[in-house]
């Protein structure tokens, strides 16, 4: 329980009962948790900062803030919805990878709509999972490995931590495997 209770998840989700939802869950599996409830809110909580957004109604997370300026918290792992008015969890993923001091925080990508384009999309662009809504306790107990996979590349920035996708050639086609799911 003590190695567990350093981690601490970035929640991400539009609907409030999604959002307790899954901040219950991660809480009893004893996760340090931030609910916000938009990508907006998860990128100043992280400190980066939109030029094209001026919303006033969003308050700074740190007396100091800077374009540069990470916040103090240590974020271990973020889980966000896809499916969010403004800016989708698609949108804050890329927002979060093109990042250089956020870059190596794995990502959770959660939605109630199984489409398999999205969920191929959004593992190629650097997300560890795929949830399919509602979240269960067993997708949370998936969560450690990535944790830890996350504190292994910040102790060690030149290893690849994953290999989430290999390629097999065949002669018609190209079978893709993200994490033991086979896609042709």
């Amino acid at each position: 329980m003590a190695a567990e209770a350093q981690f601490h998840v970035l929640a991400v989700d539009d609907s409030l009962i999604d959002r307790k939802l899954i901040e219950r869950l991660l809480k009893t599996s004893s996760y340090q948790v931030t609910a916000v409830d938009s990508g907006s809110k998860a990128l100043e909580f992280l400190g980066i900062h939109e030029d094209e957004e001026n919303e006033a109604s969003i308050a700074s997370v740190s007396p100091n803030d800077d374009d540069d300026h990470h916040q103090d918290v240590d974020i271990s792992l973020i889980i966000t919805d896809y499916c969010m008015p403004e800016m989708t969890g698609y949108d804050l993923l890329r927002k979060i990878k093109e990042s250089k001091s956020l870059k190596d925080i794995p990502v959770v990508i959660m939605s109630s709509d199984n489409i398999p384009s999205r969920i191929n999309r959004c593992l190629e662009e650097g997300a560890e999972e795929f949830f399919l809504k509602p979240v269960q306790v067993s997708d949370v107990n998936k969560l450690k490995s990535h944790l830890l996979k996350g504190k292994a590349k910040e102790s060690q920035p030149n290893i690849n931590k994953r290999n989430i996708m290999e390629e097999k050639p065949s002669p018609d086609r190209t079978t893709t495997n993200y994490g033991g799911l086979e896609m042709v």
